[in-house]
Order: C-alpha cells, then sequence, then structure tokens
C-alpha cells in the first residue's frame, strides 16, 4: 500500500487548507482511513478518522473545524482544514488500516491501530 499526502502549506490563524491522501496499491474501499499528526517536540496524535460505513471520529481539539471525506473512486481521502489555530502546526501524515469494518465501534485514533502510513504533508499556521 502506498499513501501519498499533499495539500499542506503555510496561512495565516483562520485560514483554511485541504489537504489530500492518495492510496494506491490496495482495494481502498476495504481499508479504514484515518490523519495523524506530529507536532515538533510532541508524539504523533491521532487527528481524524473514517470506517467503512462513513462513521467518523475526531480529536476534541478539532471537532467543527476539521472533516474528514473519502472518495472511493479516486482513491483519496481528504482533511478540510478550517479556522486553523497556530496549534494546528505540525505534520500530517495520512494512515490506513487494514483490519476494519463497518461501525462506529471500528473508530480509533490510535497510532497501533494503523499499518500503512504516508511521508506526511507540511501545516504551518503563523501570522
Amino acid at each position: 500500500v502506498r499513501l501519498v499526502e499533499s495539500g499542506g502549506g503555510s496561512v495565516q490563524p483562520g485560514g483554511s487548507l485541504k489537504l489530500s491522501c492518495v492510496a494506491s496499491g490496495h482495494l481502498f474501499g476495504a481499508f479504514c482511513m484515518g490523519w495523524f499528526r506530529q507536532a515538533p517536540g510532541k508524539d504523533r496524535e491521532g487527528v481524524a478518522t473514517v470506517v467503512l460505513d462513513g462513521y467518523t471520529d475526531y480529536v476534541d481539539s478539532v471537532k467543527g473545524r476539521f472533516i474528514i471525506s473519502i472518495d472511493n473512486g479516486k482513491n483519496t481521502m481528504y482533511l478540510q482544514m478550517t479556522n486553523l489555530k497556530t496549534e494546528d502546526t505540525a505534520m500530517y501524515y495520512c494512515a490506513a488500516r487494514r483490519i476494519c469494518g463497518s461501525g462506529r465501534h471500528y473508530l480509533t485514533l490510535r497510532e497501533v491501530d494503523y499499518e500503512d502510513w504516508g511521508k506526511g504533508t507540511q501545516v504551518t499556521v503563523s501570522s
């Protein structure tokens, strides 16, 4: 499985960005997907996740500001980020989870539950 992120950049507080993650090498619709981020000096944290039937979950700090979505026809996952804050500055990674299914009980933001990872795209929020 190969995952490639794009869409990162530098924005001012209050701005928006849309990240993309293109997957190849597997049946995209059979995997659960997630976005993670790692700020300098901090551990990687789960940001958003989506399971096979479309249920989603988010870390509290981004609820109401970020939206995760999937386009199975394009083998692409997105993260729409709005009202960005300086604390959102981090390297953002997409990840795939092979052992997954439908239903809320499959939602997880734990890094250890994901097997495949992209190399990341940098998001910087500063004035």
